[in-house]
């Protein structure tokens, strides 16, 4: 009989212990959220780098592998940041939960926990560029309030039974009304405080304002890019349209948070191996004259076939005649530039100064560059990957050599020196598309940026391989389009495409991953025909 009620006394008892555990796992949860909205608030008032979110998320961007970094980017394309704070979340939340299970009065394990976490984002935050020690306020403050709270909530989500009471007759005996208020309060202090930094930090930032004042030089005639002639752009549904819109551009960096600057606060430092040290202001810059030219970007990580390309019209001012001001160092071969969150790369001299449009960029598709690709100065160099000459918020420039200084991306494996493979990408139909058979047609786009696409040849099932009807030529430094015309039979089919440049060069079908100069090989679509 005494076995008996004692079983059920234990089964009743059972719910009001997870309840126990429940209650510890959301008091850490919800100090981990007080870290973080504290350090987010007081880091409004320092450097938003400061925040001990953005130090850690920026710091595992920073140290991750190159094949991490591509995993990322062909996952989750230019979703990349979204998934990376996510998944830092994920972590957050899993960690925070521990914290509040392991946290005893005697043995405060969750307490320690959060401060090794802390001192790990003071460190992230004092690595970052042009950091100081007010970095690590943010993160010392944060983690301080998180503590207290650990600690308030879970002395009151401890079990209060009287003494001879067994453990699992006191788990009962939590007061859920005490704990959910101070829960609760916890919880909406933490919310206010997130929320007040993102509105401080909007307030004191008048980047938005700065950037909505702003007007698109204007270019002089003979400056204008030439105009689109008819036939450019195919016009093709689902085929990508000549000009890339703006909000479909593809943005790939490592800034987790974009920078803002405003144009009275934009410098552009130059130095090194120069005769003339030089600090370009804004007043400085817009007093030159502007050019306006159409050039497709593209992304080293873009895989074949991949949608990490664009093509804009930007206006800017061009960089020749500014390199030939300071006067560079004969033995000078690389500018190293650097963006506003320490972000560098670096260019081949060379490049810049053999006569192509490259340009300190400060509108896109006649309007003010977004935050996102560089407001209010970025450089643009038609024929080379990004990551070796596309710099957003463009701060500083570093006459050197190769072989004295390594930017962002070289130090991690990827090349010094990246010109743009030729390339080609199927558009139309979709993968796995199902068409009906009879005249099907196939259209797409080919780059080959300041060599310019002379061929597109579209073959079918590994047959002869047909020349594509190309689009007009709009420049060396844009993107082609094309298409075929394709008498389709009934069946599953596989079509591939190759382009050459205008110096005779072939896509090789050898595939080759983007790391470490780009990717090769020929894009290739299964379609079923019935």
């Amino acid at each position: 009989m005494s076995d008996t009620i004692e079983s059920h006394t234990s089964e009743l008892a059972r719910p009001t212990s997870h309840r126990h555990l429940i209650f510890r796992s959301l008091s850490g949860v919800i100090s981990a959220a007080m870290i973080l909205a504290v350090g987010e608030l007081v880091a409004v008032l320092i450097a938003p780098a400061a925040s001990p979110f953005l130090a850690i998320g920026s710091t595992a961007v920073d140290r991750s592998p190159a094949w991490a970094r591509e995993f990322a980017i062909q996952t989750f394309g230019t979703n990349d940041k979204p998934a990376l704070f996510g998944g830092m979340v994920i972590v957050v939340v899993v960690v925070a939960a521990l914290a509040g299970v392991l946290e005893r009065t005697r043995g405060p394990v969750g307490s320690i926990l959060f401060a090794i976490l802390g001192v790990a984002a003071v460190g992230a935050a004092l690595a970052r560029p042009n950091a100081t020690l007010l970095y690590a306020v943010p993160t010392i403050v944060g983690t301080v309030a998180g503590i207290a709270t650990l600690r308030v909530l879970t002395a009151a989500a401890r079990p209060s039974g009287h003494p001879g009471t067994s453990p699992t007759q006191a788990a009962g005996s939590v007061s859920r009304r005490r704990f959910l208020t101070l829960a609760a309060g916890a919880a909406a202090i933490a919310a206010t405080g997130g929320a007040t930094a993102r509105v401080l930090a909007r307030r004191l930032n008048d980047a938005i304002a700065n950037r909505r004042l702003f007007r698109v030089p204007a270019v002089g005639a003979g400056d204008r890019a030439a105009p689109i002639a008819p036939g450019t752009d195919i016009g093709v549904p689902g085929a990508s349209s000549f000009i890339t819109p703006t909000g479909s551009f593809y943005r790939i960096d490592t800034a987790l948070q974009v920078p803002r600057l405003t144009t009275d606060e934009w410098q552009l430092r130059m130095h090194g191996m120069v005769e003339r040290e030089i600090v370009l202001d804004w007043a400085d810059l817009v007093a030159r004259t502007p050019i306006e030219r159409v050039i497709t970007l593209t992304c080293v990580s873009n895989e074949v076939g991949g949608t990490l390309a664009g093509n804009a019209s930007w206006t800017g001012y061009p960089i020749g005649p500014i390199l030939d001001e300071i006067g560079v160092d004969a033995n000078a071969d690389m500018l190293l530039s650097t963006s506003s969150d320490g972000f560098t790369v670096g260019t081949p001299l060379a490049v810049l100064r053999d006569g192509r449009d490259a340009m300190l960029a400060v509108a896109m598709n006649g309007e003010a560059l977004p935050f996102e690709h560089g407001y209010p100065v970025r450089q643009v160099v038609p024929g080379l990957y990004g990551f070796v000459s596309a710099t957003k918020w463009v701060v500083d420039w570093k006459i050197t050599r190769f072989d004295r200084e390594q930017a962002y991306w070289t130090r991690r494996g990827w090349a010094e020196r990246a010109p743009i493979k030729t390339a080609s990408r199927i558009e139309v139909p979709a993968s796995f598309a199902r068409v009906a058979p009879g005249t099907v047609l196939v259209a797409g786009t080919a780059w080959a940026q300041h060599r310019g696409i002379a061929l597109v040849e579209v073959r079918v099932d590994d047959g002869e391989w047909q020349p594509a009807t190309l689009a007009g030529l709009y420049s060396i430094d844009t993107w082609r389009q094309w298409t075929w015309m394709w008498n389709a039979e009934p069946g599953s089919h596989t079509l591939q495409v190759r382009a050459t440049d205008l110096d005779g060069n072939t896509q090789t079908d050898e595939r080759v991953a983007p790391i470490p100069d780009g990717a090769t090989g020929w894009h290739s679509r299964s379609v079923s025909i019935t």
